[in-house]
């Protein structure tokens, strides 16, 4: 797993066995995490044509539909690789800040 590109505060995007993968920033009153969703056919192919505007529209998508909210109905929620996927993401980020390979996480 590597880190490709990032929007601070908002996301980062990262690549593991050829598939795109957001981590966005949420925030929602006293509450804040992050949700780690694999990017769709559709979602990828935005990102090819639009670039990293099209990232910044699906974080604030993301944003905006509440998927921290203990009652939330957002589409994203169900999609969250965090808990599988979060430790890796984290070792990616942290190898990233340092400069490390690119920041490439070896077996993620």
């Amino acid at each position: 797993m590597k880190v490709v590109d990032h929007e601070p505060s908002s996301w980062f995007l990262l690549e593991s066995d050829g598939s795109l993968l957001l981590d966005v920033h949420v925030s929602q009153g006293p509450v804040s995490g992050s949700l780690l969703v694999a990017l769709t056919d559709g979602e990828q192919d935005a990102y090819e044509h639009q670039g990293r505007s099209a990232l910044t529209r699906l974080a604030a998508r993301v944003q905006d539909s509440a998927p921290l909210a203990a009652a939330s109905t957002s589409p994203y929620r169900s999609r969250d690789l965090t808990r599988v996927l979060g430790a890796d993401v984290t070792a990616a980020v942290v190898a990233w800040r340092a400069g490390v390979d690119g920041g490439t996480v070896a077996g993620a």
